[in-house]
């Protein structure tokens, strides 16, 4: 009995150093492993949606590896196209998939790590939590112009929007109001967190924004009976989504080919999933 127990442990001592040598025990590895040795600045820019996974995905990078400096900036998707295709940053992302035209002419190579959905949001005291898609198109044209047209209390509509730099406002201009005008009385915000600051804070507003951005502050409108989930964002039930994208100037190389190789890792998804938005792998 005693030399059967004595081999058995030989064993399990054989199998522990060969896993060690193979790269480490089960349950100690992580994604991160990928950074460490490495060192230097990697600049990021663009879509306001991406930010929270990006914010995460470098606190967790650098306090692994203090040696590596990750910056990171709004700016909306157009900017970030347009800044790394010119090379003044590494990574430029967009809420959007970049056009042919931007893809040639700044030679980019695009990584989708996540989808997401664009929500109409409403204040929590606005009675109207749905609408249907013509009722949308002439909030946005200026058409109708109190919530009380439309079900709710008597007071003016107060438009948000974003300027034409911002992918969630490419979005839900090509697939909410069918490409449709948007009255020049709108008030502009610079990012999906001013858009649910502005929003959260006046009973009368309606505007839009990144799905992953929605919380109890605010109120996503059910859009044609269909309310924007993960569920049915993911099922295509819910149609206006998008991709967003990590766009790089030619293919991704060093800290840039490392981090976006993260984002689409387990643990960058699970990252991904925990801040609202639906993994790609």
């Amino acid at each position: 009995m005693i030399k059967k127990i004595m081999v058995k442990g030989f064993v399990v001592v054989m199998v522990t150093f060969f896993m060690v040598l193979a790269g480490g025990v089960p349950g100690n590895a992580s994604d991160l492993d990928r950074f460490k040795g490495l060192s230097g600045e990697l600049r990021i820019a663009g879509g306001t949606a991406h930010i929270p996974v990006i914010k995460e995905a470098a606190k967790q990078i650098m306090t692994l590896n203090p040696d590596i400096r990750i910056t990171i900036a709004g700016g909306g998707s157009g900017v970030g196209i347009k800044q790394v295709g010119e090379g003044l940053i590494d990574i430029g992302n967009s809420g959007r998939k970049p056009t042919d035209k931007e893809i040639s002419t700044y030679g980019l190579t695009l990584y989708r790590w996540a989808i997401d959905g664009v929500a109409v949001v409403v204040n929590p005291k606005n009675r109207v939590t749905s609408l249907t898609k013509q009722q949308l198109i002439d909030i946005f044209s200026g058409k109708t112009t109190n919530w009380k047209e439309i079900g709710g209390n008597d007071g003016q509509i107060n438009l948000y929007t974003r300027d034409e730099a911002s992918g969630t406002r490419a979005v839900f201009w090509k697939k909410a109001i069918n490409k449709g005008d948007i009255a020049l009385s709108a008030n502009f915000v610079v990012s999906n967190g001013a858009m649910k600051t502005a929003v959260g804070n006046d009973p009368n507003a309606i505007g839009y924004m990144s799905a992953g951005f929605v919380d109890d502050s605010l109120t996503a409108v059910t859009l044609d009976g269909v309310k924007p989930d993960t569920e049915t964002i993911r099922s295509g039930e819910y149609t206006i989504a998008r991709g967003l994208y990590s766009n790089t100037r030619g293919d991704a190389t060093g800290l840039s080919q490392q981090f976006i190789e993260y984002l689409l890792s387990n643990e960058g998804q699970s990252i991904v999933r925990e801040k609202g938005f639906i993994p790609v792998n």
